[in-house]
């Protein structure tokens, strides 16, 4: 093999994979919108089978805009479940709340004397 036929075996390697992963992309999106139905997503998923070079070509002219707002739609909505995911179990509880909370426990009878003043010194702490 020369050079020049090394070099296209890379190139097209290389459009390959950027096909496969804009392939990729179209069928997450399609399966992920909403808003179109199921015969809608049936066609596109049809003509990306048969047709596959220009429905691509076709799908990010027409939905590309809305591709992109989908995807950080998802995101933003990936980010907040993580955020309140980790608020959650971090818990936000301050001393004070803590120290309230083990009282009325002890107040109720659920805990004793030394294990509110357990649970006092690990909130202070």
């Amino acid at each position: 093999m020369n050079f020049f036929e090394v070099l296209w075996s890379i190139i097209v390697v290389f459009f390959l994979f950027a096909y496969l992963m804009l392939l990729f992309q179209i069928f997450a999106d399609l399966f992920r919108d909403d808003s179109m139905n199921g015969w809608l997503k049936a066609v596109w998923i049809f003509f990306l089978l048969f047709v596959p070079y220009l429905t691509a070509l076709v799908y990010v002219i027409a939905r590309g805009k809305g591709m992109a707002a989908r995807s950080a739609h998802r995101m933003s909505e990936a980010e907040h479940q993580r955020a309140e995911y980790i608020r959650h179990t971090a818990g936000t509880h301050n001393p004070a709340e803590q120290i309230s909370s083990a009282k009325s426990l002890l107040d109720d009878g659920a805990i004793t004397r030394e294990e509110f003043d357990q649970l006092k010194a690990k909130a202070l702490a």
